[in-house]
């Protein structure tokens, strides 16, 4: 069995972050997001991948190299162009060959892992198996209508005006090599794409069986600054404390302050972590905050935020819910004297508060 994983997007939604970094390598809790969905795939025993890269191809072989350092053999597959989950599938058939394969969307996060669905997976073995999750707004996404017990899929909408449910498609599917023949046959939706959806439906129309697993932990698409701020929290809830600093500096609850990051004369209220290399002075950092490697934070104070590699913070209060790229500058505006400007007619009054 092999597992393709999906990081091609070029991550419009997280603009202008996303115009100098792949959204797959944004951190939470200063590890890319893509990289907890390797380690997910690996605990489910899978070691051969399939990475479907775009434009930001050299920034994610650098950071994923070969990986070796993940317990996974890596196989970039190129997509000049997104044009949809099923284009994916499409371009990789030659990878894939006629195995059983996982496909996973490289900016998702799944709590508690994947390595139950695959296991059903591999004992049912049905054409594709689906992951589903209850949604305030279906026609965000692509959702799944079950039949009047709920036990089989019996329709499949890419985001739908009209939903018939309110369960949308997690970024994680299992396949038998009958989606080729699926997907071979598509033409291109609406939105000038191959639907995965309408693959999976034609699977469904042909006969064949599709299960779906409802799952009630917590899953997120990072794909915009606030669901990148929420799953940042949550994985910052399980960190353990550890880190030192300085006397003049006071630590509450879970805080990590990695090797070679330098805290004097700050509060830190945790969950928070601080990245290699980075500065903390006369600061506060509140609780669900990621501060990367060889960022500083100066008088200054921030929480409910993440602030990328390199980037800086000096004589500012007060920051919440940030997202702060890479070698970012923040400080104070410059204080320019205050002054009225005035046009006054003969005999005026004027009474000015200052």
């Amino acid at each position: 069995m092999k597992a393709l994983v999906l990081a091609g997007g070029s991550g419009t939604r997280l603009r202008p972050i996303t115009y100098t970094s792949a959204k797959q390598l944004l951190p939470v809790a200063n590890k890319p997001v893509l990289f907890y969905g390797l380690e997910a795939i690996r605990d489910t025993g899978i070691t051969d991948v399939g990475i479907v890269v775009g434009d930001t191809v050299a920034e994610i072989e650098h950071a994923v190299g070969d990986g070796s350092a993940f317990g996974l053999d890596v196989t970039y597959i190129r997509q000049n162009a997104p044009l949809g989950l099923a284009h994916a599938v499409l371009i990789a058939r030659e990878y894939l060959g006629d195995d059983d394969f996982l496909m996973y969307l490289g900016d998702n996060f799944v709590l508690g892992g994947i390595t139950a669905l695959t296991e059903q997976f591999r004992r049912e073995r049905p054409a594709a198996q689906i992951m589903l999750t209850r949604v305030p707004n279906a026609r965000a996404f692509g959702v799944a209508e079950l039949d009047a017990e709920g036990a089989r899929v019996v329709g499949l909408e890419e985001k739908p005006e009209h939903p018939k449910s309110d369960l949308a498609l997690v970024g994680v599917y299992l396949f038998t090599p009958a989606i080729h023949d699926a997907v071979a046959v598509l033409k291109p939706s609406w939105r000038n794409e191959l639907e995965i959806t309408e693959a999976i439906q034609w699977l469904i129309d042909t006969g064949r069986e599709v299960s779906s697993t409802t799952i009630s932990g917590y899953w997120k698409d990072t794909g915009n600054v606030e669901d990148m701020l929420e799953v940042n929290r949550l994985v910052l809830e399980g960190l353990e404390r550890r880190g030192t600093v300085d006397d003049s500096s006071e630590l509450i609850g879970r805080v990590v302050v990695e090797e070679g990051a330098q805290v004097t004369g700050s509060r830190i209220v945790g969950p928070a972590i601080i990245g290699r290399g980075a500065r903390v002075t006369g600061s506060y950092i509140g609780p669900f905050t990621s501060i990367a490697e060889d960022c500083v934070i100066a008088d200054s104070e921030i929480e409910y935020s993440i602030v990328l590699r390199g980037a800086s913070v000096r004589g500012v209060r007060r920051i919440e819910a940030s997202l702060i790229g890479h070698e970012a500058e923040v400080t104070p505006a410059p204080r320019v004297p205050k002054a009225h400007r005035l046009v006054l007619g003969d005999h005026s009054k004027v009474q000015i508060s200052s």
